[in-house]
Formats: C-alpha cells, structure tokens, sequence
C-alpha cells in the first residue's frame, strides 16, 4: 500500500503540471485566420474527362458561302430578275463568297439590297449584296 502511495504522490503532480501546461497555451480565437483549406496548399484534383473546348468567336457582319457580292446596285438588279426568269440585258458582274467573308455593311436599301465592304480587299472588295444581315449578331456568333 505504501508503494501506491509513493506512485499516485509522484504521477498526481506531473498529470497536474500536464493539465496547467495545457491550459497556460493560448487558444487561437474561433474565428482565427488558419483556414486549413488554402488554395494554394492543398493539390488540385485533376478533372475528370475531356478539357472543355471553347469555339473561337465568329466574325460579324459577314458574309457566309453562297452568298453573291456584285460590283453594283444595277448587277444586284440584274441577278434579281435573271434568277426570276426575266430577260436580262447584258452581262451580269457577281461572285458568289466561297469561304466566310468579314464585311462591313456600307449602307442599307432594305432587307434584300445591302452595300458593303469586305475587310480583305481580295475577297471582293466594295460591292452589293442581298444577303440578308441583321442589324445585331446571332447568339452563335458573340
């Protein structure tokens, strides 16, 4: 019995001391700043799949293959009536577009008479078209 005496005399101060080193530590408030989820600590998990591929964003206004560009308003006239069937008088001086083409619309004479100016001077430069080209770009063009 004198030896569990001995024992609990000598581990009661050093659990004691334990206890009071413990509590003598400051705590860090609730709401400290250690945010254990840090960006820049934790790796990134890779994704799953596939990367995402974004479409390169469309030209606008511009022409797209099988439109016409006619050197003027007199030939956008003549395609007009030749494509009615009507009797045509002389030579009618159009190119159809064979690859999308950048444009920038001149001036408007209604929906089916536009004048415009392609950026590339080779694609056809100034010239008349009736290709139909709304005043804002389509959704799939932004």
């Amino acid at each position: 019995m004198r030896k569990i005496l001995l024992l609990a005399a000598l581990l009661l101060p050093a659990g004691a001391m334990a206890q009071g080193y413990s509590r003598a530590l400051p705590r860090p408030p609730d709401d400290s700043n250690v945010k254990l989820d840090a960006p820049g600590l934790m790796p990134k998990k890779g994704s799953q799949g596939a990367p995402e591929v974004r479409a390169q964003p469309q030209a606008w206004p511009r022409l797209d293959p099988g439109a016409v560009i006619c050197r003027s308003e007199a030939d956008l006239a003549r395609l007009a009536a030749r494509r009615r069937g009507e009797p045509v008088a002389g030579p009618v001086d159009c190119q159809p577009v064979r690859a999308a083409t950048a444009i920038t619309v001149t001036q408007r004479k209604g929906p089916g008479q536009t004048e415009i100016r392609t950026t590339d001077p080779a694609a056809g430069g100034t010239g008349w078209t009736d290709a139909w080209l709304p005043e804002k770009a389509p959704a799939s063009a932004r």
